[in-house]
């Protein structure tokens, strides 16, 4: 009989992307909903791509398998 395979997280798709060096990449927080109070420059900065820290690194690969 043949092993399980682990399957993908898919929230984890959806939410971290990685490259081809090997970084994973997250959205920040934030953007979402009452962008109104926020200022221009505030949501240029949410918009970007940031690595996640080293120490998620095992955890989130674990997710996206």
């Amino acid at each position: 009989m043949a092993k399980k395979k682990m399957k993908t997280c898919k929230t984890a798709v959806k939410r971290f992307k990685v490259t081809s060096t090997g970084k994973i990449l997250r959205r920040h927080i934030g953007h979402g909903h009452l962008l109104s109070k926020k200022s221009s420059a505030r949501k240029r900065r949410l918009t970007t791509f940031s690595e996640v820290s080293k120490s998620d690194y095992p955890r989130i690969k674990g997710l996206l398998h």
